[in-house]
């Protein structure tokens, strides 16, 4: 079953543990999924919680998330061409982004595996990213889907890996090793996969240990520091993409299994 998993722990269930559940999908975000992430983050706030973890369902074959699911896509991909549904798609998942960005409590990601697309989105919206040598990142749409990303998301992605490593990996739709992400300063921490959650328990109890209220400062100063870059109107591309003979032919590749056949039109 597609879900966003919550459980609370610690002391005083001080800590909210969400895990991206879609095994079948790589733990591809279901629009429903988005929504439970968008509560578990208004729940955590609401509790009080002083670190929250996010990673992914180990079922998923180590997966972090693999993005939105494309079958959503699938359902207006061969409609009208005019790319209004495509950008109502990124506007929902933007108000979840936005939400995960104001957490008021430090946000651990853990990847142990591909973490594509949205699933990208949502590691660069950590404050604090632990991964294996296994985790891979990018968003690979140049070659995939031929949509677009908004202005907030490369933003970030410009923010947290540098603005030409992060134009390189969209350009290309290469994957960037988990070496590289850390010696971007994108992973706090490369971890070897049996290391793995004696390193989380100890960042956990750390940041616990630490005064909330500064942390929650020193998260939303970020947060407005990146404001003016994020709110760089970007519908008028999104609609070009979204409305696109290729993102159609796009969507229409990747569920089954084949190669785009890109036109430019």
């Amino acid at each position: 079953m597609a879900a966003i998993r919550v459980e609370h722990t610690g002391e005083q269930s001080e800590i909210t543990r969400l895990t991206i559940s879609h095994p079948d999908h790589r733990n591809a975000l279901t629009w429903e999924m988005y929504e439970q992430l968008y509560a578990a983050c208004e729940e955590a706030d609401a509790r009080g919680a002083r670190v929250v973890v996010l990673r992914g369902d180990p079922a998923a074959g180590g997966a972090f998330a693999a993005g939105t699911d494309i079958r959503h896509f699938a359902a207006f991909a061969d409609g009208k061409a005019d790319g209004e549904e495509g950008l109502a798609c990124e506007r929902r998942m933007s108000r979840v982004l936005n939400r995960v960005l104001a957490l008021r409590a430090p946000l651990v990601g853990v990847v142990e595996g591909p973490a594509v697309g949205g699933g990208l989105a949502l590691a660069a919206a950590c404050d604090l990213l632990l991964a294996t040598p296994a985790a891979r990142f990018g968003v690979p749409i140049a070659r995939t889907l031929g949509n677009c990303l908004p202005a907030s998301v490369i933003a970030r992605l410009k923010d947290r890996l540098g603005g030409a490593r992060a134009m390189a990996l969209l350009l290309t739709g290469e994957l960037l090793s988990a070496e590289a992400a850390r010696d971007a300063g994108f992973v706090y921490r490369l971890v070897s996969p049996g290391g793995l959650e004696d390193e989380l328990a100890a960042l956990t109890e750390r940041l616990r240990g630490c005064a909330p209220l500064t942390l929650a400062a020193l998260k939303e100063t970020d947060r407005r520091l990146t404001a003016a870059a994020a709110a760089t109107d970007t519908d008028d591309l999104l609609r070009a993409c979204y409305g696109s003979a290729d993102f159609r032919e796009g969507v229409r590749a990747f569920l089954d299994h084949r190669a785009p056949r890109w036109q430019g039109r």
